[in-house]
């Protein structure tokens, strides 16, 4: 593998290193995907049967029990302000749900780049390649042999293979964040919605009480 790095030329040495940074980002989101796991449905209907019988400390405390989603996160924020008027507690939730969605999206911005720039790093080491075997071919003239165009035909395949090797895959598990977060983010504005309407049901079952008694 190294004499293949080395072959590769110096363009290898970006190519590694875009490598290397898009693999750190890559654990990191795994890592916080994973972190993240929850059954929302069955979280979101629990919170809305506490949340339409009044207990307002025991859904706080569930929210807080699944700190690390994006989703719990997000109604905890609405549940601490149901004594504002509507409109207020929807604002809040859409702030901290565009927060949520903005700490998911964090350095996917960065491995698109990446995903980018490899293959227009193998490409460049192609043509850096090329230049170098044409250059050897008018040095040696008639004479020329193969070995003599090896190093410059080695450098503009090993760098366009590298720079694909690494984009390829990277672009797919890329694809699955994007696809996970559009999915949270769906999540967390039907949550949103509904928890409001538990909310005002909620509210009104207290100024009914108030009326009765």
């Amino acid at each position: 593998m190294l004499s293949y790095i080395v072959k590769g030329g110096p363009v290898m040495i970006p190519i590694i290193l875009g490598s290397i940074l898009g693999f750190a980002i890559i654990i990191e989101k795994a890592w916080m995907f994973y972190a993240m796991r929850m059954d929302t449905q069955a979280f979101t209907g629990d919170l809305l049967a506490l949340v339409k019988a009044g207990k307002f400390h025991a859904a706080l405390e569930l929210c807080e029990q699944n700190r690390n989603n994006p989703v719990a996160l997000t109604l905890k924020v609405g549940i601490e302000r149901r004594g504002l008027p509507v409109h207020e507690v929807e604002k809040a939730l859409e702030r901290a749900g565009n927060g949520q969605v903005k700490h998911m999206e964090r350095y996917i911005g960065g491995l698109i780049s990446i995903i980018g720039i490899e293959p227009l790093l193998g490409f460049l080491g192609t043509i850096t390649g090329l230049i170098r075997a044409f250059m050897a071919w008018e040095r040696a003239g008639s004479s020329v042999t193969v070995s003599a165009l090896a190093a410059g035909m080695y450098q503009a395949m090993i760098t366009t293979a590298a720079g694909l090797i690494v984009a390829v895959p990277y672009y797919l598990i890329c694809n699955f964040f994007v696809s996970r977060i559009k999915y949270v983010s769906y999540d967390l504005s039907d949550s949103s919605i509904q928890l409001v309407e538990a909310l005002t049901e909620a509210e009104k079952k207290n100024v009914e009480s108030a009326l009765i008694s």
